[in-house]
């Protein structure tokens, strides 16, 4: 759960309890309210009982008249500090101590204290009966005495029935009631008196309703063979309260009730996605599923509901998020035995406290105390997700309309709450693949379809999103395969057959490859031949640049030798010019040699 949404759901509950939000407005300008304690009932009564005033619990035998008060006395020594007395005129007080150890209350304990007090009043008409007329003195004193003993806050009366019993004057009942309520109230101390039903009217006496300022009806019937227990407010002075019928579920852990029968839908929601724990499948859903959002998972016997479900809480744990699973056809030992096949762990995140795990026969109890019972896991647990595993199993424990309804309120509360929901739902077989057994898919926002394909003398599984409210989700449909490793989604195969699902698709993807791998080798060769070519030609390339190269060089050694040799004749010829000029000056400067003459003989 994000802090958001768990900051929302404990805020609703803080007003509900403790008098904030619309509970204030009445505290400041109405009239006070007591918390009783008991989860979901102080929800309905909008924070708790009227405060310094009396409530009248009405009941047949085993609608938990009693245990209702004795959780009101527990909640206020527990939880607020608040010293109690309860008075039986029934039960011995013995037997009351041993009735609520087994509920984990320990009455002697409080005794021993100074917390309460419990004391058994034997009424005897004839013994309080004085002048002729009834008078409640000795009971107010014997009260008063247990009030001021352990400075109590709170009382509970168990049963007034027992108070008149044999008189018949209605007139005297009356006033007598509305003395003891007065008295009460004088006292300072919130109270609960319980009564039993009538035959014509609420209560025996058809008048304890009329005195009392807020009236509870417990009623506990038989439906399609189960036990019902509901609660409805009768009436309330001085405040507004739900009118609904309410089911409730007494257990070891006491009294649980289950307020919400939504009118409006009114609640927040969230943008934030979560995984699935299947990757494959988030990308179809577009990312994967919102945050406090309800998937419904449907499909035939041995489809995978199951596994995608625990795949599902396994990526929440791994998130460090809380996980209550409520399975209906499997043990916790089981599921986490089962799960191991596919390489998911549940085990671990159980050993760690993340996982929850509540495993019920659908059958053990009527669909009222179902929800009942699960509201109040909810309550203990406070889990981001919320696996049921299937909803189809309440058909067992109900007509189909009260399933439905069941689950519709189911889905509300969760919602309520920002849980994030998983369900899972059986599909017939032969029947619709597009529906479920309960009907419910119209309330879901996401709904995936699990169903099994035959042909090739086999069965394989695929996967379909028919919808996903604020997702562009695919509607392709997907293989869905359960591996070792866990959930694998893939792509459907589409040969020159159609779609091939299983041994067909190995089949054909065997073919297709060594097809593929035929067209890989002859584009090889192709490569290599070209390959070959390519290293030719550029050996003659190679080759034509070194000879054109020797060329250049040749060339340049002979213009290198014809620049020498010019140079030399050059030089030569400059030597010679300057020999012929030095010759030259020479002669012209030497003197001119006198002519001889010789005489001729």
């Amino acid at each position: 759960m994000t802090d958001h949404a768990r900051g929302r759901s404990v805020a609703s509950t803080q007003a509900a309890v403790t008098g904030t939000g619309s509970t204030r407005a009445e505290a400041s300008h109405g009239i006070g309210k007591c918390p009783t304690g008991i989860a979901g009932l102080d929800e309905v009564l909008r924070g708790g009982i009227p405060l310094g005033r009396t409530t009248l619990l009405v009941g047949g035998a085993g609608c938990g008249k009693t245990v209702f008060g004795m959780e009101f006395l527990a909640h206020g020594i527990r939880d607020r500090g608040e010293n109690g007395v309860l008075v039986t005129f029934e039960e011995r007080k013995p037997d009351l101590i041993a009735n609520f150890a087994g509920m984990g209350l320990d009455l002697a304990a409080w005794e021993r204290d100074g917390k309460l007090v419990v004391d058994h009043i034997q009424v005897d008409p004839s013994q309080i009966e004085v002048t002729g007329e009834y008078d409640l003195e000795g009971l107010f004193i014997r009260l008063g005495a247990a009030i001021d003993a352990v400075g109590a806050r709170r009382v509970v009366l168990d049963t007034l029935e027992a108070l008149f019993a044999g008189l018949r004057n209605d007139a005297i009942v009356r006033a007598e009631l509305r003395r003891l309520f007065t008295w009460l109230v004088e006292r300072g101390v919130t109270a609960m008196a319980t009564a039993e039903r009538g035959i014509a009217a609420l209560t025996r006496h058809g008048l304890e309703e009329y005195v009392a300022d807020c009236v509870l009806v417990l009623d506990n019937a038989v439906e399609e063979g189960a036990s019902v227990r509901r609660l409805r407010v009768l009436k309330y002075r001085g405040s507004g309260h739900g009118a609904n019928l309410y089911p409730f579920l007494i257990d070891d852990e006491g009294v649980s009730l289950f307020p919400i029968t939504a009118s409006k839908l009114e609640y927040e929601v969230s943008s934030e996605r979560v995984s699935s724990g299947v990757p494959a499948l988030d990308v179809l859903l577009g990312g994967g599923p919102f945050r406090g959002s309800s998937m419904l998972v449907s499909g035939t016997a041995g489809s995978g509901k199951s596994s995608l479900a625990a795949a599902y809480a396994d990526a929440a744990c791994r998130r460090g998020e809380r996980v209550l699973y409520l399975a209906f056809e499997e043990s916790p030992s089981q599921l986490v035995r089962n799960m191991r096949s596919i390489g998911i762990d549940l085990g671990r995140w159980r050993q760690q406290g993340r996982l929850e795990m509540v495993s019920t026969r659908p059958t053990s109890f009527g669909l009222e105390p179902h929800i009942a019972a699960i509201d109040r896991d909810v309550r203990r647990v406070a889990p981001d997700l919320v696996v049921v595993d299937p909803i189809s199993s309440f058909l067992q424990a109900g007509t189909r309309r009260d399933a439905e309804s069941m689950l519709a309120r189911l889905v509300d509360m969760l919602r309520l709450r920002g849980c994030t929901a998983l369900f899972t739902s059986l599909t017939p077989g032969g029947g619709v693949i597009e529906g479920t057994t309960t009907s419910v898919s119209s309330i879901m926002d996401t709904w995936l379809l699990l169903r099994d394909v035959e042909g090739n003398g086999e069965r394989n599984r695929v996967l379909h999103v028919l919808k996903s409210r604020g997702s562009s989700h695919s509607n392709q449909v997907r293989e869905f395969r359960l591996t070792d490793d866990g959930i694998v989604l893939l792509d459907v195969y589409v040969g020159q057959a159609g779609v091939l699902l299983g041994t067909a698709r190995a089949v054909q993807e065997s073919e297709d490859r060594i097809a593929q791998l035929a067209r890989t080798a002859k584009a090889e060769r192709r490569l290599r031949v070209r390959e070959r070519r390519r290293e030719a030609l550029e050996a003659r390339i190679a080759a034509l640049r070194t000879e054109f190269a020797a060329t250049e060089n040749e060339a340049a050694i002979e213009l290198a030798e014809s620049e020498r040799r010019d140079q030399a004749v050059e030089l030569t010829d400059r030597q010679l010019r300057d020999r012929r000029d030095f010759t030259a000056g020479l002669a012209s400067s030497r003197p001119e040699a006198p002519q001889r003459v010789t005489a001729r003989p």
